[in-house]
């Protein structure tokens, strides 16, 4: 599947390595929103082996019953140095340099958490997460409705949530991976002082290194 060079145009197209120079301790979406990537991740990541976290920064997200090792590879060192749940971690541009610096087979899970929308050539990096990952390893981007928009490739910018959802899975399945599935998993509706209050909706697609790739 080819998809138009425009689609990952960006308004600020200088060096994402400026961008993020200074780290950014905090998090991108709301508690709610937080929960349900936790849930997803621990319904779909096994409780121990090694993950790759990928795109990452300060906070993973993963489940406290999560055991194994983790690996980041983000943009900014500081951040990820103030991860309770790295083992490891690498600073790399995935849009100057999209090739992992991992071996074949590797992990046994990747997560990549509410920053797909920043990738410039993401079908490039899905296949060497596929490579990456041992066979039936389940890869897991997770997305909100909030994004930084000078960063965030003009695709992203003009789609609903559903669009979004069939965007990221059409990414893996350009990337050869199988079982790729979509869910809304936005919290509930909850009553604050101030009445109904949705929160940050939440998204999770995912799919898994085929079977067939041993």
């Amino acid at each position: 599947m080819q998809f138009p060079r425009e689609y990952f145009q960006r308004y600020d197209e200088s060096p994402d390595e400026l961008f993020y120079s200074a780290p950014r301790l905090v998090v991108h979406i709301d508690d709610g929103a937080i929960a349900a990537v936790t849930q997803l991740y621990s319904e779909l990541l096994p409780e121990t082996g090694h993950v790759l976290d990928l795109m990452s920064s300060w906070r993973s997200h993963l489940p406290s019953s999560f055991k194994g090792k983790v690996s980041a590879l983000g943009m900014n060192a500081e951040e990820m140095r103030q991860n309770p749940q790295v083992d490891e971690f690498v600073v790399q541009n995935l849009n100057r340099t999209p090739r992992l610096p991992y071996a074949d087979q590797t992990f046994d899970g990747a997560v990549c958490t509410v920053s797909v929308q920043y990738l410039i050539d993401p079908v490039t990096v899905f296949k060497d997460v596929r490579r990456v990952l041992k066979p039936e390893a389940p890869f897991i981007i997770t997305f909100s409705n909030r994004c930084f928009p000078t960063k965030a490739v003009a695709i992203w910018q003009v789609t609903n949530m559903a669009q979004k959802a069939a965007l990221v899975a059409s990414y893996l399945e350009a990337a050869g991976f199988a079982e790729i599935r979509a869910e809304d998993r936005s919290p509930q509706a909850r009553r604050s002082l101030f009445g109904m209050s949705s929160g940050d909706p939440l998204v999770g697609v995912w799919g898994r290194r085929p079977r067939s790739d041993l």
